[in-house]
């Protein structure tokens, strides 16, 4: 799997077999997914707890990287989940998030 290659109803789809085939998904309700995000979040954040602005962009050279991979992919793991749970197609909530916030966040005119 890549981002080039697979779409999100895939991904979706491949958290969901995962959580059915292991029974975890009785204990999915919105609620716990939310809290799980933000304790997955808080453990993404704290891979850069102590770090300088340098040494978060050198992350990528760094032997925190998979860890922060990992971490970032439990996030990820956990919203799939909540939208899974609640029918949400996450292309479209991007799609309309984004164009309110084009509104609501302009591009600002270039000056002559």
């Amino acid at each position: 799997m890549n981002d080039g290659q697979t779409c999100l109803q895939e991904i979706k789809d491949r958290v969901r077999e995962f959580q059915t085939e292991r029974g975890w998904t009785k204990h999915h309700s919105p609620k716990s997914l939310a809290m799980s995000i933000g304790i997955e979040a808080a453990e993404l954040m704290e891979i850069f707890q102590w770090s300088t602005t340098e040494d978060a962009w050198a992350i990528g050279e760094s032997d925190e990287f998979e860890h922060l991979q990992e971490e970032l992919a439990d996030v990820l793991i956990y919203c799939m989940s909540l939208a899974n749970e609640l029918d949400i197609d996450v292309a479209a909530a991007i799609d309309d998030k984004m164009k309110k916030n084009a509104r609501r966040w302009p591009v600002p005119a270039k000056s002559v």
